[in-house]
């Protein structure tokens, strides 16, 4: 008596079968990854070999499923062309093996050719005389699709045989497909013409094969690797490894990585080789084909209706999977950036359990429109990172919405930047938020900022570990005697680094402003600044209109700047530094209005005797203006060895020119009055 829920069961796993075959192989838009469907697939074989009675001929166990599309003409094939059996872990393998030498127990050493398993679209090539004249698909094993058209633009197939001893009639099997690569600059040729791009390297080849136009499947990069044979019109070699010899010798690409190993302890060690050696392949693979290697033993073995009994496919652990989103977090980066995080019902991917994902940024997050509670295919990117390949939308909740972008930070509660043009978004407090410190204590310290020798990385970590510096203000409060009792510090140790500590509160104030660590301000834009303003309480109260009348600061820029300095957080933490004791020497003539060569155009062409860099710094700090094109404004042009084109313009325009000699007298007279001034 078979129980209901098993026959509904059944059925239900039949008609699930049934249809990702069709998007599989009829429309090649496959909807679940090749591991879900193994196993449902399982399941099913499971199921029936429990309950015989259940087989029916419309099974999936019982053929290997899908229907030529009509557009193209229908082949049948002159011997089938069987599915491989899968082998999911290792004792499956062990158990083919076990089955191989019990039909064979007088076989020793049991030998077996091993190569990798192809994912892309399996084909048949027909030779007659040595003439390509038919390519064909599987299809459903019996009856497949006439893409001759497509397989003659294919570079290695070859259109004519190799030598001359070839039989009358041979039929090639094997798998076409698409490098990775070529897959890329595919898809990116795609994109740029905005058409849609393919998910996969199997799906562009089988897409690009089954083409009605073959000056498409011309362009595409497809390549073709045999793997076996069908009708023969002469007996095949003794063995399996020295037939597919005999196939490259005629000019048939076959597979570099085919071995000849032997019994279970080769097979096994081919497996991990190949494993190892897999993300460093230039073409996709799912697993390794093992084939008993005797051709009279393979004929003796015979073949179920789905598959041959002398071969198996060892499939690697599952690269794509289906699971579902749990949430959606957000986790801030030690420079501050917010980054969308999906938590995942855990999964194993490709051995690992994977329950959380990265989307990279809000961008991602929007093109992709992941929502909780979404089922997702979700893969190792290069084998390590896991990543989601897409939503399967017919599998959504109703209830399911976009997710909410912060305005807060998650982990410090500041205001989340949005900067014009960016697809990340930071949290504004780079001083005081807890996710950034380390990187925050790193920059304030280092060379170009406050320049606190001795305090390196790991110091900084453990600093913070143990929850003595929270942010910089913090490290002016360190002590002697608590630094030495760090291990490896030492008393000597401590003391220079309280003595560098304590020296670098004397600073500059575009030092200072280089070390708060403002995203988008490097030493250039803070020394731009410190000439602009009379001090720090001026800067934080500028408005990002007058940020952006400084020469070099856009309105990017400006905004950083002002989101960063506006933050409650930032500007209580600038207090506490303050209060620590930083300070720098007020300038006496920090106004450019104040400033001698102030509302004075300066261009510099040519090779002069000292970097133009300091020539710049020079005429900037006594208000000049540097660009670097000559106008009627320009008020002098700086001319070196080789000056150009732009010594003739300047001419034209009546700009008058300085050479070296004329420049430093002028820098003297300007030196001069700056001085006076003073």
């Amino acid at each position: 008596m078979i129980p209901d829920e098993v026959r509904q069961r059944v059925a239900q796993l039949r008609a699930e079968i049934r249809y990702h075959d069709h998007r599989y192989y009829v429309l090649d838009d496959p909807e679940i990854p090749d591991a879900e469907y193994d196993r449902l697939f399982a399941e099913l074989k499971a199921l029936e070999a429990a309950y015989p009675e259940l087989i029916t001929a419309d099974s999936p166990t019982q053929r290997v499923g899908g229907e030529p599309r009509p557009e193209l003409g229908s082949v049948r094939h002159a011997i089938p062309m069987l599915s491989l059996d899968n082998a999911m872990d290792d004792p499956a393998l062990a158990e083919f093996d076990r089955r191989i030498r019990t039909a064979f127990p007088a076989l020793d050493p049991v030998l077996y050719t091993a190569e990798p398993k192809l994912d892309g679209l399996a084909v048949s090539l027909r030779y007659e005389q040595g003439v390509l004249v038919l390519a064909a698909t599987r299809g459903d094993g019996t009856v497949g699709e006439d893409v001759t058209h497509n397989a003659r633009t294919i570079p290695s197939i070859p259109l004519r045989l190799l030598g001359g001893d070839w039989p009358e009639i041979l039929e090639v099997r094997g798998e076409v497909y698409m490098i990775r690569s070529g897959f890329e600059r595919l898809n990116a040729e795609l994109e740029r013409r905005g058409e849609r791009i393919f998910a996969n390297p199997r799906n562009a080849a089988a897409g690009s094969l089954r083409q009605l136009d073959p000056r498409i499947a011309a362009q595409r990069p497809l390549r073709f690797c045999a793997y076996g044979w069908g009708e023969l019109a002469a007996p095949p070699e003794p063995g399996q490894f020295a037939m597919m010899q005999r196939l490259a010798s005629w000019g048939l690409p076959i597979s570099p990585e085919l071995r000849l190993v032997e019994g279970l302890e080769g097979c096994r060690a081919y497996f991990a080789e190949l494993v190892n050696r897999r993300s460093t392949l230039d073409y996709e693979i799912d697993g390794v084909v093992f084939k008993l290697d005797r051709i009279d033993l393979q004929q003796a073995l015979g073949a179920t209706s789905h598959h041959p009994r002398w071969a198996i496919a060892r499939k690697f652990p599952a690269q794509e999977v289906m699971t579902v989103v749990v949430a959606i977090e957000f986790q801030v980066g030690r420079t501050g950036a917010l980054t969308p995080v999906a938590r995942l019902q855990p999964v194993q991917v490709g051995g690992v359990t994977v329950a959380r994902a990265s989307l990279h940024n809000f961008d991602e997050l929007k093109r992709k429109d992941v929502r909780v509670g979404d089922t997702v295919i979700l893969r190792r990117a290069g084998e390590v990172i896991p990543e989601i390949v897409r939503v399967i939308s017919e599998r959504r909740p109703p209830a399911a919405r976009p997710v909410e972008i912060p305005t807060r930070c998650p982990v410090c509660g500041s205001d989340v930047l949005y900067p014009p043009g960016e697809v990340i978004a930071r949290c504004g407090a780079g001083l005081w938020c807890p996710a950034q410190r380390k990187e925050t204590i790193r920059h304030f310290a280092s060379r170009r900022a406050l320049d606190i020798q001795g305090l390196g990385e790991k110091l900084i970590d453990r600093l913070v570990d143990l929850g003595w510096v929270r942010e910089p203000a913090d490290l002016y409060q360190l002590t002697r005697e608590q630094l030495a009792g760090l291990e490896r510090m030492g008393d000597k140790s401590a003391a220079n680094l309280i003595a560098a500590i304590a020296r670098s509160k004397e600073t500059s104030l575009e030092r200072l402003i280089y070390a708060l660590g403002i995203r988008g301000v490097g030493e250039t834009t803070a020394r731009l600044l410190a000439k602009r303003f009379a001090g720090l309480a001026e800067l934080m109260d500028a408005e990002a209109e007058t940020l952006m009348q400084i020469e070099g600061i856009g309105p990017i820029v400006a905004a950083q700047i002002k989101g960063f300095l506006a933050d409650p957080h930032n500007r209580a933490a600038i207090d506490r530094l303050i209060a620590a004791g930083i300070h720098w020497p007020e300038s006496r003539a920090l106004q450019p209005a104040s400033l001698p060569l102030a509302g004075k155009t300066f261009v510099i062409t040519g090779t002069l005797s000292r970097p133009r860099a300091a020539v710049k710094a020079k005429l900037e700090s006594l208000g000049a203006r540097v660009t670097d094109s000559i106008s009627r404004q320009t008020a002098y042009l700086v001319a070196g060895a080789s000056p150009g084109s732009k010594l003739a313009k300047a001419k034209s325009l009546g700009v008058r020119v300085l050479d070296e000699a004329g420049l430093e007298a002028l820098i003297g007279r300007a030196t001069g009055l700056s001085k006076a001034d003073g």
